[in-house]
């Protein structure tokens, strides 16, 4: 069950990426041509944050999981640099990324002018999307912290 709750979390980070990358474009491009803020430009959005939610549900089974709540108790947790990546890193870098896209939502939501929805939106995403990128377990980190780039791929 653990092995395929990963898999999922791991085919989800692409589709955040997407997302992310997807609003960011749509923004940037209505902020630089003074475009109307649409439904569409808004549902990019909202399903970035969807994305990001069950996400964040997948990653909080897979600490209780894999026990690294259970690790701050045993102490050394921030001396082991894989121990404190997974347990202390990964998981503070991914919620403030949430908060993040959740903020970017929020103001896409309100009742401003169209140009403060699209720099809003653009700007949290942007900077979610790099604490998204910093955090993540890449295959090219250290032994321990590296997952696959996909599923079933070592």
């Amino acid at each position: 069950m653990v092995q395929g709750l990963q898999h999922l979390h791991n085919l989800m980070r692409w589709v955040i990426l997407i997302l992310a990358v997807l609003t960011l474009v749509k923004s940037f491009s209505g902020m630089s041509n003074k475009k109307a803020f649409t439904a569409g430009d808004r549902k990019t959005a909202l399903f970035l944050m969807i994305s990001a939610d069950v996400q964040l549900l997948l990653g909080l089974l897979l600490y209780m999981m894999k026990g690294w709540m259970s690790s701050f108790s045993q102490g050394g947790v921030m001396a082991n640099a894989v121990s404190r990546f997974w347990a202390v890193e990964h998981i503070f870098g991914m919620v403030v990324a949430l908060v993040l896209i959740h903020l970017g939502f929020s103001a896409a939501k309100k009742n401003t002018d169209d140009a403060t929805k699209f720099k809003k939106l653009f700007w949290f995403t942007l900077i979610a999307l790099v604490i998204i990128l910093a955090t993540i377990p890449w295959p090219f980190r250290v032994e321990g912290i590296g997952r696959p780039w996909f599923p079933g791929m070592n």
